[in-house]
């Protein structure tokens, strides 16, 4: 290796993981290519938000709506039936709360391996 080469090497940007976020307008998962929220970002999102389940909500609220006008805009007829868009953005974490209202990432996982 000339010392060209080994500059070059040293100074690479290793390209970080792809975390499982949304790829708007198609609202699929950008790593793993499933419908979003996918069960990943599932977990990542019940993590991140488990000290406030409200704010959770209004997130994937306005998730919801944007994806709602995003696929809308590209294929009025694939968009999907609301109730369908509903339960995939604002369902799952409403089914996994307990009576103490805290979410837990075993339930989302449970949830993820029946889907």
């Amino acid at each position: 290796m000339t010392g060209q080469q080994r500059r070059l090497s040293a100074h690479r940007i290793v390209p970080t993981a792809v975390e499982h976020l949304p790829m708007r307008p198609l609202w699929l998962c950008r790593r793993c290519g499933q419908p979003w929220p996918c069960g990943a970002a599932k977990l990542a999102l019940v993590a991140e938000y488990r000290d406030s389940r409200v704010s959770l909500f209004l997130y994937l609220a306005g998730c919801l709506h944007d994806a709602i006008d995003d696929l809308h805009r590209l294929n009025p007829s694939v968009t999907g039936s609301a109730a369908d868009m509903f339960d995939r953005f604002l369902g799952w974490p409403a089914r996994h709360t307990h009576a103490t209202g805290d979410t837990t990432t075993a339930a989302v996982r449970i949830e993820e391996a029946s889907s």
